[in-house]
């Protein structure tokens, strides 16, 4: 397996990459923003459409399924042919679908078209990751998967709020349809730029697609997302044995890999990966527990202001956007830090996370409700700021050393498992919501015990990245050295 080191000796910077970097990242905040903005127009859309809610929550977890199956895949096509083709042809058809669920006329439309437009997004996110090791090196890497963090980061925690605004603006019983038209101009003015700046990828023999490792990841991934995404009418109860069948798949998938790699074949994702390649197990980990809470709180929040205080849904959108701001801050200074602190960046962040989070759950649960959405500002930008050292640095810590021919599979493979992490969050949160809630109207118990439960999968991110963090300690004490210079040196160099 080629090293990211032996690969950066042939590399000619492109002078256009920062601008390609751009088109990219607007592309990938759309397909991130789509996954939360629609949640504040659930309600508009059950009423235009004349929707039952089980029929309406498919608009959220539909997208999120299909986005999640196509990740790796699509990672892996990139790979074996053209990066900058497939994301060409992913954002086209993210365009045209998304302007599909804009002039959908009945449900069953709307979830086929978001079925689609998922899909669509699957295939685009995995290849702006592995375009940013194609056009970065060095310290440019590090800064470029920074920003790149920070939009993933930004664009969860911004929906509710874009939604509210967009809401607001286009009013009326079909301005539920705008939430997806703003995608269209949008998409191509980016799928233009696109064509003018995105660099090709060179054709690197490994053609090969594994299709029976295919099937047995997306069928694995399938049956355990299907329960989560049915969670809203009864799935836990009457599909838990998909659990079991999925991990069954999953573990049938990973012999495969590595009986494909003893016998020099090319697999779909190359165990090594974990294996090998320094801090990718560790992030990816980091990243699926990370998104199980932070998915999820973002539907907690809007069911609290909106059903709970009866907040519109730009004011809803309005009381969590501190945590965005401190994402964004968080975010700008973390993508400078994390060559120099590492690890330890990602460990303060989720502590400040939980702090934040924690402490607004204690304000909303004992404090005036006229006031304590308010009150809770601050705590929630501390969060915010917590956020954007965790989210940007993780990626840019899994990714960082993984060889440009293996990125685009390693980027899907990273984001399946927040994506997955995302599909339990949005499920059980909201589900212990109303659990709690039951017949009464203690809204601010529910909102404590829902918060709770994300604190707690934070709780083991924490855990999981002390433990690496602490690694990395005793590995420089060992080599006198920082955890970069380690990850550089000839020893690592011929582990991987």
């Amino acid at each position: 397996m080629r090293t990211s080191a032996q690969e950066a000796a042939g590399y000619e910077p492109d002078p256009r990459r920062w601008r390609a970097l751009w088109v990219t990242l607007v592309a990938g905040f759309m397909s991130l923003l789509d996954v939360s903005i629609v949640v504040v127009a659930l309600p508009s859309v059950q009423r235009g459409l004349h929707a039952s809610p089980a029929q309406v929550q498919w608009v959220v977890s539909g997208y999120a399924l299909a986005f999640a199956l196509a990740l790796v895949t699509a990672g892996r096509l990139g790979d074996a042919l053209d990066r900058r083709r497939i994301f060409l042809l992913a954002l086209s058809g993210f365009v045209v679908f998304s302007a599909a669920c804009g002039a959908a006329p009945s449900i069953a439309l709307l979830v086929a078209a978001r079925l689609a437009q998922g899909l669509a997004a699957g295939f685009m996110a995995p290849q702006n990751s592995a375009l940013i090791q194609q056009m970065f090196r060095g310290a440019e890497r590090g800064r470029a998967f920074g920003f790149f963090g920070a939009t993933v980061g930004i664009s969860s925690a911004v929906g509710p709020l874009v939604g509210g605004m967009i809401l607001a603006l286009a009013d009326g019983a079909q301005g539920w349809r705008w939430v997806f038209y703003v995608n269209v101009p949008i998409g191509i003015l980016a799928l233009l730029l696109g064509r003018r700046l995105l660099p090709r990828t060179r054709r690197s023999g490994r053609g090969h697609l594994d299709v029976p490792g295919v099937l047995f990841l997306g069928l694995g991934v399938l049956a355990l997302m299907f329960p989560l995404v049915q969670a809203g009418s009864g799935g836990f109860g009457r599909l838990w044995w998909l659990f079991f069948a999925g991990a069954a798949l999953i573990v049938a998938f990973a012999r495969r890999q590595r009986r494909l790699v003893a016998r020099g074949a090319q697999p779909l994702l190359d165990p090594r990966l974990f294996s090998t390649v320094r801090g990718y197990a560790v992030g990816a980990g980091v990243g699926t527990l990370y998104f199980v809470g932070f998915s999820g709180v973002w539907l907690v929040f809007a069911l609290f202001y909106q059903d709970g205080l009866g907040f519109s849904p730009l004011r809803s959108g309005l009381a969590v956007t501190p945590f965005a701001l401190g994402s964004a801050c968080g975010a700008a200074g973390a993508g400078r830090l994390v060559d120099r602190v590492g690890r330890m960046l990602t460990v303060g962040g989720l502590t400040a996370v939980i702090v934040g989070l924690g402490g607004t759950a204690l304000l909303l649960r004992f404090a005036p409700l006229d006031i304590a959405p308010w009150v809770a500002a601050p705590l929630l930008f501390l969060g915010g700021v917590g956020s954007g050292c965790v989210i940007s640095p993780n990626i840019t810590m899994t990714l960082r050393d993984v060889p440009v021919h293996m990125a685009g599979a390693a980027g899907g493979a990273l984001q399946t498992g927040q994506r997955l992490g995302a599909a339990v969050g949005t499920a059980a949160l909201p589900g212990l919501f109303y659990l709690v809630l039951g017949g009464s109207d203690d809204y601010r118990g529910a909102l404590v015990v829902a918060l709770g439960a994300a604190l707690a999968g934070m709780a083991a991110a924490l855990a999981l990245a002390t433990f690496d963090w602490r690694r990395d300690r005793r590995s420089r004490q060992a080599h006198g050295t920082c955890p970069e210079d380690v990850a550089n040196s000839p020893v690592h160099a011929r582990q991987t």
